[in-house]
């Protein structure tokens, strides 16, 4: 079962990190997109897409 998770969680964080990349963003604060939590990823995601409507 941990290996499905950190599979799941994988995958998520690899969507998201490609959604942003498509967004314009690669790194903040001097840290790259694959560098964040996959916490970090979502709210970034999150704000971005509030912001862009």
């Amino acid at each position: 079962m941990g290996k499905l998770l950190r599979l799941a969680v994988q995958s998520k964080r690899q969507k998201l990190i490609n959604r942003l990349i498509k967004s314009g963003v690669y790194k903040k604060n001097n840290k790259h997109l694959y560098e964040w939590t996959l916490s970090d990823l979502e709210k970034e995601y999150k704000h971005i897409e509030t912001n862009d409507r």
